[in-house]
């Protein structure tokens, strides 16, 4: 697929998907929504990529839904909401939270609405300490989609998300990370760099530990305890068996760094 609406690269074992539709603050049309779950599928497909970043071109991350598109100015025929919901926004959630391998959110500017939910899937959330998360929906009569209630409340706890949602007050990036939504902050001057350097650091350990560990986490949401302790064996089992518990292993016995290769 020829990308119009994202930048994607492959920079050594990392995936990075720039959103780009900049002069609209990222924000999501149809086209867009294709291409991110085309570029997700695509670093899930190929072994090399060890770890992916989505962030966005310009001051946002992303607005969230075009408006423009769910209502057109020229009163043209609009898709239905929930289709859009159903055919934009629900893949790319379940692709993030099905690929087994870390996923960052790189948020340096604003991320409203589908464009808030879609960073808070991720595996980290790392922000500008310009960047701000928006529950906009309840501004247009609309109800949190994009997995947002799911997790906000479990990042949260549901009173805070509760209003968060229904206010649609603005969460500075320092405020989310003093409330546990998001994991780090760094200034506005190096947050290109240091989202580059945690993304690659990523890259570089024990991959299918780590897609492991994210898919017991996935079930956590759902199960009791003595279900959880089952899987948790289950997935122990297949984790001693990688080349990287190997490699782990001997490292710590050589009192050396582990050289991962994510197999």
């Amino acid at each position: 697929m020829d990308y119009q609406y994202l930048k994607f690269t492959i920079d050594e074992n990392v995936g990075i998907i720039y959103l780009n539709r900049p002069d609209v603050l990222n924000s999501f049309n149809r086209p867009m929504a294709k291409e991110t779950q085309d570029a997700l599928a695509k670093c899930r497909d190929d072994e090399n990529v060890r770890a992916i970043l989505i962030t966005g071109e310009g001051k946002g991350f992303s607005a969230g839904q075009d408006l423009a598109e769910a209502i057109p100015p020229d009163g043209s025929h609009a898709p239905e909401i929930s289709t859009i919901v159903r055919d934009s926004y629900n893949p790319i959630v379940r692709l993030i939270r099905s690929i087994e391998k870390p996923i960052v959110a790189g948020v340096n500017g604003v991320a409203a609405g589908a464009g808030a939910n879609i960073a808070l899937a991720c595996d980290f959330v790392i922000a500008s300490e310009n960047a701000s998360f928006i529950q906009a929906f309840s501004k247009i009569g609309l109800i949190p989609d994009s997995g947002g209630t799911f997790y906000l409340p479990r990042l949260v706890g549901l009173p805070r998300a509760t209003a968060m949602m229904m206010l649609g007050e603005k969460v500075s990036a320092p405020d989310a990370l003093q409330i546990g939504m998001i994991y780090k902050v760094f200034p506005a001057d190096t947050f290109q760099d240091e989202a580059m350097k945690f993304v690659h650091y990523l890259a570089k350990q024990a991959t299918k530990g780590l897609g492991l560990t994210k898919r017991a986490l996935n079930q956590s949401f759902m199960n009791d305890l003595e279900t959880q302790l089952n899987i948790e064996e289950e997935l122990q089992n297949q984790a001693g068996q990688t080349q990287d518990y190997s490699e782990g292993v001997k490292a710590f016995l050589e009192k050396r760094k582990p050289d991962f290769r994510g197999k």
